[in-house]
């Protein structure tokens, strides 16, 4: 079957399609729309998105924000630098965290960010990251704040600017906890979602706090082989509510990005979507099923992704490269600062 193996998820991408920095408009950017029904590709602007969705459907978006998750550093004794990656809090200023460079940073070194904002390195995990325990006489949060990096995808090849606080940020975002931006929301401005509210569209909102596994390759031939890292998610009963009252009327409910979808299918059991908190590892790819989708906006995504093999799960996987290949054959812009794709 096509699709089945990580191989197949293979194409060519030329380096100058890998968006770099944001458009000056967030709506600006294209879209490219997916008609699974007739297998026909259209070509669009993201502002004409509210003509593609229908009164009382539902908009379903991801409200977590990204955290200053980088931390540049000197380590303590040496002077060398270091850097500390935030991944998962774990309580009392402690995090689950990548480090650079590993070999140096074993339990007990310390690194200094800034005078009274520090790392020490506890211990090393099963999955080789480490536990640190930050410590900053300004509170530990107020000091990510202060003296943390945005953390940009590791395709973007520049350091973090002024601009990337906005732009690598939804304009709905809420709850700190991503380390990676839920990127298919960032086209959308406070004008776009008035319009589509004016068209009688109502909007609910997930959290799924993305992890720094987002950018991790599938490396097994086996799709089956690879390990998904853990996300924290949570629905809200108002979210629950609508998306039932939306199937009820015969509506269609739109994902906005691949970590929407995730949250959603995580929790749909028994024909319904359960409210509440929870933890996933889910892994959607062909031919597994979407259940709790009818329609996805999406940016394009990595070759050998997770997210790549998610897009085939729900457009099918012929009509997915094909997308894929007319998106760089007409000079799509890719990734997290790139255009997007509708499928309906």
């Amino acid at each position: 079957m096509h699709g089945a193996r990580t191989s197949d998820y293979d194409f060519e991408l030329p380096p100058e399609l890998i968006a770099q920095a944001p458009l000056a408009r967030r709506d600006a950017s294209r879209l490219l729309v997916v008609d699974r029904v007739a297998g026909a590709i259209s070509h669009r602007s993201f502002a004409d998105l509210p003509e593609l969705l229908a009164p009382r459907d539902l908009l379903v978006v991801n409200r977590s924000k990204v955290v200053r998750a980088r931390l540049l550093g000197t380590r303590v004794g040496s002077g060398a630098p270091a850097e500390v990656f935030l991944l998962n809090p774990l309580g009392d200023g402690r995090y689950e965290a990548l480090v650079s460079p590993g070999g140096k940073l074993k339990p007990g070194r310390v690194v200094e960010f800034a005078p009274g904002f520090t790392a020490e390195i506890v211990s090393v995990t099963e999955r080789r990251t480490r536990i640190v325990q930050l410590r900053a006489e300004s509170g530990v949060e107020a000091a990510i704040e202060a003296h943390g990096h945005i953390p940009l995808p590791p395709y973007i090849e520049r350091g973090d600017v002024a601009a990337d606080v906005e732009r690598y940020q939804t304009v709905y975002a809420k709850e700190a906890g991503s380390v990676a931006a839920p990127t298919a929301g960032l086209h959308f401005t406070p004008e776009l979602l008035s319009a589509i509210e004016q068209r009688g569209v109502r909007r609910a909102e997930v959290v799924l706090h993305v992890g720094a596994g987002t950018f991790k390759p599938v490396e097994v031939e086996d799709p089956a082989e690879h390990l998904m890292h853990e996300e924290r998610y949570t629905i809200p009963a108002e979210t629950s509510q609508v998306w039932a009252e939306t199937r009820d009327a015969g509506k269609r409910v739109w994902a906005v990005g691949t970590t929407t979808v995730r949250t959603l299918e995580s929790a749909f059991e028994h024909g319904s979507v359960a409210p509440g908190d929870g933890e996933t590892r889910i892994f959607i790819r062909p031919p597994k099923a979407l259940h709790a989708v009818d329609a996805l906006v999406t940016n394009f995504h990595l070759p050998r992704s997770t997210l790549i093999m998610l897009v085939a799960a729900f457009a099918g996987y012929e009509l997915t490269m094909r997308a894929y290949h007319e998106a760089i054959a007409e000079r799509y812009r890719f990734y997290s600062y790139g255009d997007a794709m509708a499928i309906v």
